[in-house]
């Protein structure tokens, strides 16, 4: 059985190697795990071409099992699916294909990593959460902070013209949505929680503007800390690093792809982590 990832740029994703050591601890001798350079207009043709027949079996060879799905394509697959999970559709991205029987699933397992990380470093449901950045993964933090209880946030972004799939988003899961730009960012610091969806080193102009926060979730894994991690760490509060959400991601991942429940989470953490190691001592 085959599965991969698909985004662009691809070449850093540490999916592969979560993946594929999920698939040695679990005997998966006949799966394979790869990495591929897509972007949305490559897409269609790419996605047609993994479509397995109808009717055929499951251990075939060659047989695609699913995709994980990263930068620009969560909500561009969409009108190419089949069919689409409650959860994806409210949210409005897919970051996980799943086939059979000759059709093509989307499913989204951000939201259940973030949720994951969060009671992993055990903060609390927040009262009060503001989310910087407007793209498919802050869609996916209003729905974890809905799923905690959590009906109302405020959003951070540079343009509010460019909110409006999140403020769709936001519609959907019945959170009020409260839009802001970033010469208003000194107000997150009464927030319980600030999540920072924002590409590496997108939150470090703010770091000495978000230390105050209780605690911090931020998306980036590499490089750690940023700025902003480190701010808040120093300062007392609560850090939860990208890492945690890309490996409980992966982890309903290949649940959902192979259909066992006996996924060895340890080794996939230890696996990742060794290979921020190594990157990090390659570019240090």
């Amino acid at each position: 059985m085959r599965a991969a990832v698909l985004g662009s740029p691809i070449a850093h994703s540490l999916s592969p190697f979560l993946h594929r050591a999920a698939y040695c601890e679990m005997g998966l001798a006949g799966w394979s795990y790869e990495a591929f350079e897509c972007d949305e207009a490559a897409l269609p043709a790419l996605l047609r071409g993994m479509r397995p027949v109808r009717g055929e079996g499951p251990d075939q060879a060659g047989t695609w099992a699913g995709l994980s799905l990263t930068m620009p394509l969560k909500r561009a697959v969409l009108p190419l699916l089949d069919t689409v999970s409650a959860r994806a559709v409210e949210v409005g991205g897919v970051n996980t294909v799943i086939f059979g029987d000759g059709a093509a699933h989307g499913e989204n397992t951000d939201v259940y990593g973030i949720k994951q990380a969060l009671a992993e470093a055990g903060v609390p449901a927040p009262r009060s959460a503001t989310v910087l950045g407007g793209g498919a993964t802050a869609c996916s933090a209003l729905a974890a902070l809905r799923d905690q209880g959590l009906f109302a946030a405020t959003l951070i972004v540079r343009d509010p013209a460019r909110a409006g799939e999140t403020a769709k988003a936001a519609e959907r899961l019945g959170v009020s949505l409260a839009v802001r730009t970033f010469d208003k960012i000194d107000a997150v610091a009464h927030a319980d929680l600030v999540v920072s969806t924002l590409p590496a080193g997108g939150a470090d102009a703010y770091a000495s503007r978000l230390a105050r926060v209780p605690a911090l979730f931020d998306v980036v894994y590499s490089p750690w800390p940023t700025r902003a991690a480190a701010a808040v760490r120093a300062a007392g509060g609560t850090v939860v690093g990208g890492y945690a959400m890309l490996l409980h991601q992966a982890v309903r991942q290949v649940e959902l792809m192979t259909g066992r429940s006996d996924v060895p989470v340890e080794a996939m953490r230890a696996a990742g982590e060794a290979e921020i190691i190594r990157r990090a001592g390659r570019t240090g």
